[in-house]
């Protein structure tokens, strides 16, 4: 079983990088996340791999990620998850890379409203991922901070924040505006905090 690849990163494309390690180039499947995170082609990298073989055997498969507790957070998704293969996973991945912590978070306490909003999933996968993992993903450790579930500890502006999210802002543009609208009266309602914010926006 292979843990890591480490050598030169040869090519890196949105999903795929490959990494050559004595002489031999391995392609590894990436999200967009971590391709963005990767250095300059030709400096070393370290990837932590999981190895997949298809249905009925075949082409083993590799997936690469930067830390072992995002891959065992996608090796959580694809056995814990019905109906979800390796390639599923990936694309889940890119979407709770987001923020781990508010994944996490939101998985623990069953809110679909964030996995919808912020992450999203669709009401469905979002539900489905609550049912599979609220028991287990305790035992996950991420290594980021939340991000969402902790703004303020103003479940309006919290909301507010994901929605401007939902609409297409980058999450520090909607967190910055939501700040100084809010910082004088935090009493504003959701649909209030938005459509101020989307005057600045």
């Amino acid at each position: 079983m292979i843990d890591y690849f480490r050598g030169i990163l040869s090519s890196n494309t949105l999903t795929n990088a490959v990494i050559e390690v004595n002489g031999v180039g391995y392609d590894v499947a990436i999200t967009v996340s971590t391709s963005n995170k990767l250095p300059n082609l030709g400096q070393e990298v370290r990837l932590y791999i999981v190895e997949s073989t298809g249905m009925y055997g075949g082409v083993v498969s590799h997936y690469g990620f930067l830390s072992k507790e995002e891959r065992e957070m996608f090796l959580l998704i694809k056995d814990e998850v019905p109906g979800t293969g390796a390639k599923k996973t990936m694309e889940y991945m890119e979407k709770i890379s987001k923020s781990f912590a508010d994944f996490k978070n939101a998985v623990v306490t069953r809110d679909v409203s964030m996995l919808s909003s912020i992450f999203g999933f669709t009401k469905k996968t979002a539900e489905k991922l609550i049912a599979a993992l609220k028991d287990k993903i305790s035992g996950i450790v991420v290594i980021d901070s939340q991000k969402w579930s902790a703004v303020s500890g103003n479940a309006n502006v919290s909301e507010a924040i994901a929605g401007l999210v939902a609409l297409g802002y980058k999450e520090f543009q909607a967190r910055e505006t939501v700040s100084k609208i809010t910082k004088d009266n935090d009493k504003l309602s959701v649909e209030s905090i938005i459509k101020e914010a989307l005057k600045y926006l």
